[in-house]
């Protein structure tokens, strides 16, 4: 459900960049540039970013160590992008 809400997000996201050219080149044009996209269930510190050479729009992630009762972050949010060392 977390999954279908943030992909259902993103979609807007996309089509209100097109704005009016909704042709499917603008739509894939558009989906590859975003650029710092925040969607209400990511993380804080968290962002969409995609480029025509780079489509894993999520590339961030935060620690987290569970204190008994809660799951807390700490430090801030770091790269962990697939394929990158």
């Amino acid at each position: 459900m977390v999954y279908g809400y943030n992909a259902a997000q993103a979609l807007v996201e996309v089509l209100r960049q097109c704005k009016d050219d909704l042709t499917r080149a603008n739509i894939m044009r558009q989906a590859e540039a975003l650029n710092q996209v925040h969607l209400d269930i990511l993380l804080p510190d968290v962002t969409l970013n995609t480029a025509p050479d780079d489509q894993y729009p999520i590339e961030q992630m935060q620690l987290q160590k569970f204190d008994g009762q809660n799951w807390e972050r700490f430090g801030p949010a770091i790269e962990g992008a697939p394929g990158k060392k």
